[in-house]
This record gives C-alpha cells, sequence and structure tokens, in this order.
C-alpha cells in the first residue's frame, strides 16, 4: 500500500446519523463537515478555544436589521452578560430597533410577500418578514428625544457615552415594566461595554439628535474620540501582553470601522503593532464585487489589520448572521464558562491616555 498522503489526515466524513435530543455542541462538531457548514463549525470552534481566553478583548461589529429580528434579546445579550463580548460596534439602526423592546413596544412575525401599499394604509412598518405599527416609531423617538433633553446630554461625548447614558435610562425602564433583559443597550451598560456607532447620523437615533440640535440640545458626538478610543482598547489589549480578537456580524461601517483601529495605531499614529490576532466573519457580501473588499482576512494583512501569523486563527462563513450567530452562541455557552466582564467603558480615560502616550513616543522616530 502507498503512503498516505498528508492531505488525507483530516477527520473521515462519517457523520452520525442526526437523533433526537441531539445537542448544538454534537450537531455542529459532527454533521457540520463541509461548505459553510464546515467553516460555521471551525468558527465555533475558534470561538470557545482560543478567542474567549481570559487574556483575550473581542470586539463585535452588527450590522444588519438583526435586532428587529430578536437577536439582541436571543443572542447578542447572552454573550454580553456572560462576558463573551467587550465592545462593540454597531449601525445605530440596530440599537435604535433595540430600544422598542426596552419600551414595551411589541415587534411580530409578518410575511415577506405582504402588499407594501397595504401595509403602508394601515400605518404598518416591514422589515423583510417582521412588522410592528407606524405608533413604535413615534413612541421611541419620544423616548429618546426626551432622554436627550436630560442635562447629561447637553455636551460634547463619544457615542459610547451617549449609548452608555441611553442604556442607564433603558435598565431603570427595563426594571420598571418588569422587562428585564430586552435591550443590549441596557445589558451593555450594566456590564461596562462600550458601543460605538461610526456614523450617527445614520439612524433614527441620529435623527432625534438632530431635531434636538435644532434648537440648541442635545449631545454634540466627537467622532475622533470614537476612533482614538477604540485604537486605544485595541492597543492595550496587545500591548498589557494579551490578544485582540474582532466578531464581524455583516459588513458596512462598524465591519471597517472595526478593523480600522489597527491601522490608525500603526499607519496614522506611527506605533508599532502587528494586527489583530483572531478574526471571524459572518457575512454574505463577495470581495469580487467590492463589498467585502479589504475585510477578508488575507487582505486585511496586506493593510496591517490582521498579524500575518494570525492567518490560521481566522475564518469567514459566507452566510446569514440570523443563523451563524445563534448557533454560535449557543455552542460558546455550551462550552465555555463565563467570563469576568472587562468593563472597557469605566476605563476609556485611562486606554486613551495610554494611546497618546505611545503616540508622543512614537512621534520622534516619523521625524
Amino acid at each position: 500500500m502507498s503512503k498516505q498522503s498528508h492531505y488525507l489526515c483530516g477527520m473521515v466524513v462519517d457523520p452520525p446519523a442526526i437523533g433526537q435530543a441531539m445537542s448544538v455542541t454534537s450537531l455542529v462538531d459532527s454533521t457540520f463537515l463541509a461548505y459553510n457548514g464546515g467553516r460555521l463549525r471551525a468558527a465555533c470552534q475558534l470561538f470557545t478555544g482560543k478567542m474567549l481566553g481570559e487574556d483575550v478583548t473581542i470586539g463585535m461589529s452588527i450590522t444588519g436589521a438583526l435586532t428587529p429580528a430578536g437577536l439582541n434579546r436571543s443572542t447578542i445579550i447572552p454573550l454580553i452578560e456572560n462576558g463573551f463580548v467587550d465592545w462593540i460596534v454597531s449601525t445605530g439602526a440596530n440599537l435604535y430597533h433595540d430600544t422598542h423592546f426596552g419600551i414595551g413596544a411589541t415587534l411580530h412575525q409578518g410575511n415577506h410577500m405582504w402588499n407594501d401599499t397595504a401595509l403602508r394604509d394601515e400605518q404598518v412598518i416591514r422589515i423583510y418578514d417582521v412588522v410592528f405599527h407606524y405608533d413604535v416609531l413615534l413612541s421611541t423617538d419620544k423616548f429618546f428625544r426626551q432622554v436627550l433633553a436630560a442635562p447629561e446630554f447637553q455636551k460634547t461625548m463619544s457615542s459610547a457615552e451617549m449609548h452608555y447614558l441611553f442604556g442607564k435610562y433603558l435598565d431603570e425602564r427595563e426594571r420598571k415594566l418588569s422587562l428585564k433583559g430586552s435591550t443590549l443597550l441596557a445589558a451593555a451598560y450594566r456590564c461596562g461595554v462600550p458601543v460605538y456607532t461610526p456614523s450617527p447620523g445614520d439612524s433614527s437615533i441620529g435623527m432625534n439628535v438632530a431635531c434636538l440640535a435644532l434648537n440648541g440640545q442635545g449631545p454634540i458626538i466627537d467622532v475622533s474620540l470614537d476612533v482614538n478610543e477604540t485604537a486605544a482598547i485595541v492597543l492595550d489589549a496587545k500591548k498589557s501582553g494579551g490578544k485582540s480578537a474582532v466578531f464581524i456580524a455583516g459588513g458596512g461601517s462598524p465591519k471597517n470601522f472595526m478593523l480600522q483601529t489597527e491601522p490608525q495605531i500603526q499607519e496614522v499614529l506611527g506605533i508599532e503593532e502587528s494586527g489583530h490576532d483572531y478574526f471571524i466573519q459572518i457575512t454574505d457580501a463577495r470581495p469580487d464585487t467590492g463589498g467585502l473588499s479589504g475585510a477578508t482576512p488575507s487582505e486585511a494583512v496586506s493593510w496591517g489589520k490582521v498579524d500575518p501569523q494570525a492567518l490560521p486563527d481566522t475564518v469567514v462563513c459566507y452566510l446569514d448572521s440570523t443563523i451563524g450567530l445563534p448557533i454560535m452562541a449557543a455552542y460558546a455557552i455550551d462550552n465555555h464558562a463565563p467570563r469576568k466582564s472587562k468593563r472597557l467603558y469605566d476605563r476609556r480615560a485611562e486606554l486613551l491616555g495610554k494611546l497618546k502616550s505611545a503616540h508622543e513616543a512614537a512621534l520622534p522616530a516619523r521625524k
């Protein structure tokens, strides 16, 4: 018999039959063997086996209408409360729709084939197959305008501070309405997880901020603070002897904002660094059409976003986040004990000071 090729040393494709009471872990490990099922298994194992190490700081980006579909309650909040996410970059829309759940509004399963003109006549809003009444928008807008008029919002701040304050009010509202565990913003507030939005004006939250601005009220969002605070989180994760991981759900601006932390550190601030250590992305975009350009792990290496030595610890799953995220969260909660929250929100000023000192130390070498 000829010598066995090293290419044939992988697990034999011989999965067990799926049966009753099969756990998520058994399903993923024994039946997700190839194609994007195989990539999802690899992502689950990378997330649980390496990324959840105590010395790893995990950033998560969120795009697509995930919160209207209930993934805030089913998936993202458990990840936050188990200490599996340390900082977040999200679209403003996800945070706006997250808030519906915290003020007692209801969203319903619908049908993506329903007639939108008929829905409009009945003041029903549709997000694919999720529907809710127009009054949900009005009541959420009212909540934000009332909160934004409070004294603590009348200043310049990062989007993380604005979202933290929103979380404080939502936490109080959840308790009064017996809705605890309804919003990711309240969970992030309780756990000290900073939440950033790279495009503060691009959502109904930003629209309500703009409304108050007409009367000289409300916060001014300092996007430079956001850029530097997120870079400071990543730099401290690496310089303190730990590692940095990115967990990207979808694409868009949050994806780039999370990944640009390393070019900000290396290219712009001139601080020597090597890139993120772990990389998981769930996406339905393609690099050849521009939707994923610069963001696949190998391309990200060329930008300095990902450490070249970390490529074996990168996984891209080409599938829907509404499928991949719940499976990954269930797998992680099944297989890893909760981690203590790093409470990075509380450390923002300290980390920003470290970033500034590292930048000042690097300046002579750039001249």
